[in-house]
């Protein structure tokens, strides 16, 4: 059998080099690896303006709650995850006072959890620190190539909204 494999598949040109292409389990690496820098300093940051206790999973629970408030069922749809998962989490938001519950002015069997001061002023911080990072990479890679790594990002991510339940990739 003649073999159909052509050597030069997946190999760029550059500067009149031939350079293959990566391997394929690299861009997700990559992405993650680009993911957790942000992250990583985003929580940096916001510990040392007065959140040292805010976890990736507590800001991810923060923007499911959002500023009108939910119930833990809510949360965990918006997470991708159990309501006992976000019932988890929501305790140790209050906890550390991040969020309060409150009773449903509609329907007295329900709670509502809402954010408090502290809640709030994290997720403001957060998204202060969230814009300095951008032009952290705006400043390493340029105005343009971010814009596009962004939109290329939307169109590959999924329409019907994010997933983030990460711990359940690893049977947490």
């Amino acid at each position: 059998m003649v073999n159909v494999v052509d050597e030069k598949v997946n190999q760029v040109v550059e500067s009149g080099k031939q350079v293959p292409e990566p391997p394929g389990f690299e861009l997700p690496l990559l992405l993650f690896a680009g993911f957790r820098s942000i992250i990583d300093r985003l929580h940096a940051e916001l510990a040392e303006q007065g959140h040292p206790d805010v976890r990736p999973a507590y800001g991810f629970a923060m923007q499911a709650i959002g500023l009108g408030g939910a119930t833990a069922s809510e949360i965990g749809r918006r997470l991708g995850v159990s309501k006992q998962a976000a019932g988890k989490t929501v305790d140790k938001l209050e906890q550390l006072g991040y969020v309060e519950r409150a009773d449903d002015p509609a329907d007295a069997r329900r709670k509502v959890v809402r954010l408090t001061g502290r809640g709030i002023d994290s997720l403001r911080r957060s998204a202060a620190i969230f814009e300095e990072l951008r032009e952290d990479w705006v400043g390493a890679l340029g105005a343009d190539r971010v814009r596009a790594l962004e939109t290329d990002l939307r169109v590959m991510a999924p329409a019907d909204g994010f997933r983030l339940d990460v711990a359940g990739w690893f049977g947490a």
